[in-house]
């Protein structure tokens, strides 16, 4: 019994992990306000090594819909300012000679709803993942062997997290079309 109560554990263990991951990658779709993990995604050559914005520079938010870019080394802001211009966020940076400004626009409607279905795909594949996990889970459970009622009340204990882990997903997937939604 031990050995399934840890597999249980280490199953809702995982089923957290998905949906952190999860919460990463919604905090790299862009709101209406600024927020530094838009540039999580953007990594810039810098002596001839990929190397993330963010280990390059420090990010400010001076303004709600405003980042300031300020790199520890001022020779690495064309660098920045080229992968900025390269990445899918269509921002156009405007740098001074000590760091970039990045003036996030307002997004219209259309571009809003493309957002909320990128969300949902998103939404979509973490539930996938927790599903996986429950896959994973059922088969170990099914592997130790246990009498029929146990093994039963146990699969009922995986879809029960499951579940949980699932109407988890959807309430943060509905904080975020909200946020996205909002003007």
């Amino acid at each position: 019994m031990e050995e399934l109560e840890m597999a249980i554990l280490e199953g809702e263990e995982r089923m957290d992990k998905a949906i952190l991951a999860y919460k990463h990658e919604l905090s790299t779709v862009r709101t209406g306000r600024a927020n530094a993990s838009l540039l999580d995604s953007i990594s810039v050559e810098y002596y001839g090594v990929m190397t993330p914005i963010k280990q390059l520079s420090s990010i400010s938010i001076p303004e709600a819909n405003q980042l300031y870019i300020k790199p520890y080394d001022k020779s690495s802001i064309k660098a920045i300012e080229g992968a900025i211009m390269a990445s899918p966020l269509g921002l156009t940076p405007q740098s001074d000679s000590n760091g970039i400004r990045l003036v996030l626009p307002k997004m219209t409607e259309e571009r809003r709803k493309e957002l909320v279905k990128l969300v949902g795909k998103m939404a979509e594949q973490a539930k996938v993942n927790v599903r996986n996990i429950r896959r994973d889970l059922n088969e170990d459970v099914k592997k130790l062997e246990l009498p029929e009622d146990d093994e039963k009340s146990a699969l009922d204990d995986i879809q029960k997290l499951t579940d949980k882990k699932i109407v988890e997903v959807e309430a943060i997937t509905e904080e975020k079309n909200k946020d996205l939604m909002s003007i």
